[in-house]
């Protein structure tokens, strides 16, 4: 026998819910086959689902919209950053900038090497620190570093930064919307359990089985056949 399987995606609740109260609107009062009670829940919670779902979508969307542009600004940052570190630190092995000058940038005395900038919080950290350090440098006497200069540094820096703000929004209101989706997960199965089980009560006793399960099909529920089962079902009786 073919058995049934709960929807396990968002878009197959939404089918099995539509399917569900289409076909439930058709039938009259006095011959419904899901429960008026019941109707009109699936009926109320579809639209609500939906609304859900749409929003979750739209949002997810937009955050792979607006990161695919963010990515280009975060290699430009990154680069720039990078760049300014390894000038500064060729300045201080020529003897062009003193040592000690480099806890301004938070940078350590005894090494040359650049910090990790892979992430992006790391970018943010170190760019902050570097535009600080090179404004309090020069506001002393310093020679400004060139090729690249701070503010070349700091334009890519804040175009960088502000596509970082709007990407952590964006990631915010796409997880709140999936965390709301998800919790209306468990009650969609209910409802659509719920159907289910009441349209299988009203047609378990139609013959032949398959056409049972073609009425059955009919309110969105999903049969599917183990390996094999359908090619033995297919096969003629030995009276035939």
């Amino acid at each position: 026998m073919p058995y049934r399987r709960l929807p396990n995606t968002d878009q197959a609740r939404i089918r099995a819910l539509k399917s569900a109260v289409d076909k439930g609107n058709m039938w009259s009062m006095s011959n419904l086959v899901i429960s008026l009670k019941t109707l009109s829940e699936a009926h109320s919670f579809l639209g609500k689902f939906q609304t859900a779902h749409s929003y979750y979508r739209e949002c997810y969307v937009n955050q792979a919209k607006g990161s695919r542009k963010h990515l280009v600004n975060v290699k430009m940052a990154r680069l720039y950053v990078s760049h300014f570190i390894q000038v500064l630190n060729l300045s201080v092995l020529r003897s062009e900038i003193k040592t000690a000058y480099k806890e301004m940038y938070g940078l350590p005395a005894d090494a040359s090497n650049v910090p990790d900038l892979m992430s992006e919080l790391s970018i943010v950290e170190w760019g902050s620190k570097i535009i600080k350090g090179e404004m309090q440098r020069t506001s002393q006497g310093g020679i400004p570093i060139y090729n690249p200069t701070i503010a070349k540094v700091k334009v890519h820096y804040d175009i960088f930064l502000e596509g970082y703000e709007r990407q952590k929004n964006l990631q915010a209101l796409t997880s709140r919307s999936l965390d709301k989706l998800a919790s209306m997960r468990p009650k969609a199965d209910e409802i659509i359990l719920d159907i289910w089980n009441q349209v299988e009560a009203r047609y378990e006793e139609l013959q032949p089985n398959e056409v049972r399960l073609d009425k059955c099909r009919e309110y969105g529920i999903v049969y599917y056949y183990r390996i094999g089962e359908k090619a033995i079902e297919d096969l003629p009786d030995e009276d035939d």
